[in-house]
């Protein structure tokens, strides 16, 4: 493989000296007692929003039968709704706005966190957060995906996607562009460049491809993908979703397909990151297990069309997977350890252990540890101790633990600001050379994290039965 100049990847608890890019959010990891207890905050005794020093990020969370948002600045519950139902959680793509997935369809939660740019530089807000009175309609909420300024959500009992601006959501329900596909799926769609889009090809029985669609939905391309489901967005601008046979990449509007060495082969939970050309997916290979407890992660290079199998020696799940502000790929194993992994060479740069062994549970809606990483920070849940813990990833040290009221189970964390756009890498890491953006995509690449096929995971059980960790259940 021809290389260029590399820039070596930070270790995780290995580099202490690295610095932490919070762009606007003050210090990236928190710090304070191993518990903390809730403190006041002026800026959430009113509705009306206060001018704040820096912005700390906020931890949304649901539980059973509600929502709830902890500022890891103070500590403090800022919020607790009950609401009914099995709840997902999908970033808005504005930094702010949290869509929550309910019956009716995706409810935005407004964080509080509102940025303003003054020429160079920003003055910070900050204000109750709360659940709004907006309601993006959708039968079935899905995927929710945003790349290249555009949110798409896809409605599984319809097959609608709606096209909004997030930054419109502070006013209310966004202006929408639907798209209808043939026919309903639990599917997924990914806006690009001028108006085109990736969207799954499928029926409510089986899910069977991709197709490339430019801005009048006149079909551009299409690949073959059995079982379909995650997406992820790497540095450079390919993108990936997960099949059961191998990967499939969209590069320079053309279908790539990922050769794979075993016959049945599905990464459906993928995590992308601005800064990697390589996209992180879990590795199935028992086509018949009810639950399979895999132990190996793949690095999907979207330059060679590859995959680089990583053996880690403990299982995971579909919401184990994340990116560090360098690319690093990020896995939480059920031994309880964070671990990260150079995208390129697969080679494990550091751990840390930061939540007590546990097991997958039999049901994918049931609570399970969960990693975000933010900024710098990667936010672990422990739902047995009912705790988030907050690890600072430049030098592998849980900073912070955070007691909660309820048992979390899924969480996405807003910092104000926007995620980072993969742009094309200067170097064959992904890295640009004028300096990193600490705003990548992590997580939330979405597959069955977040959902975790798309960053976020939701897809439940598929349609042989199997199931889908990545968080979208029928």
């Amino acid at each position: 493989m021809h290389r260029t100049s590399r820039r070596a990847l930070p270790a995780l608890g290995l580099l202490a000296t690295l610095a932490l890019a919070a762009c606007g959010s003050g210090d990236a990891a928190p710090g304070g007692d191993a518990t903390t207890t809730p403190a006041a905050d002026a800026a959430t005794e009113g509705n009306e929003p206060v001018e704040v020093a820096t912005l700390d990020p906020r931890v949304v969370l649901t539980y059973d039968g509600g929502v709830m948002t902890l500022d890891t600045g103070s500590g403090e519950i800022l919020d607790d709704v009950e609401m009914d139902g099995f709840l997902r959680l999908n970033p808005a793509g504005d930094g702010r706005h949290v869509l929550v997935s309910t019956t009716e369809g995706f409810h935005a939660y407004d964080t509080g966190l509102e940025p303003q740019g003054h020429g160079d530089h920003y003055h910070y807000y900050a204000s109750a957060p709360s659940l709004t009175d907006t309601v993006l309609a959708a039968d079935t909420p899905g995927h929710v995906v945003t790349h290249d300024g555009v949110t798409a959500l896809f409605a599984d009992g319809t097959g609608e996607v709606q096209l909004i601006d997030p930054l419109e959501l502070v006013d209310g329900a966004p202006q929408a562009a639907t798209w209808t596909a043939p026919d309903a799926h639990h599917g997924v769609a990914v806006p690009l460049a001028d108006g085109a889009m990736l969207v799954s090809v499928g029926t409510e029985d089986a899910r069977t491809g991709a197709a490339l669609l430019d801005a009048d939905g006149e079909e551009l391309a299409t690949g073959e993908c059995p079982g379909l489901h995650g997406e992820a967005v790497a540095g450079g601008g390919a993108v990936v979703v997960g099949c059961e046979d191998g990967p499939l990449v969209l590069r320079d509007g053309e279908f790539h397909k990922v050769p794979v060495e075993d016959a049945y082969a599905r990464s459906g939970n993928l995590a992308g990151s601005s800064e990697s050309a390589v996209v992180l997916g879990d590795y199935k290979v028992d086509e018949d297990a009810e639950l399979e407890r895999p132990e190996r992660v793949a690095l999907i290079d979207t330059r060679a069309d590859s995959v680089r199998l990583v053996d880690l020696g403990a299982s995971y799940t579909f919401r184990s997977l994340a990116r560090g502000p360098y690319g690093e790929a990020l896995v939480l194993t059920t031994d309880g350890t964070l671990r990260a992994i150079d995208p390129d060479s697969g080679e494990q740069m550091g751990q840390v252990t930061v939540v007590q062994p546990w097991e997958e549970p039999t049901e994918w809606q049931e609570p399970r540890p969960a990693v975000v990483s933010v900024d710098g920070v990667a936010y672990v849940t422990e739902p047995a101790a009912s705790a988030l813990h907050a690890v600072d990833l430049s030098t592998g040290e849980v900073v912070r633990t955070y007691d909660l009221p309820h048992v979390p189970n899924e969480l996405s964390v807003a910092t104000g600001f926007p995620p980072a756009e993969p742009s094309a890498p200067a170097d064959e890491h992904g890295h640009d050379e004028e300096g990193h953006d600490e705003h990548g995509h992590d997580e939330q690449g979405h597959d069955e994290e977040g959902h975790d096929e798309h960053g976020h995971d939701e897809q439940g059980h598929d349609e042989e039965g199997h199931d889908d960790e990545d968080g979208h259940g029928h």
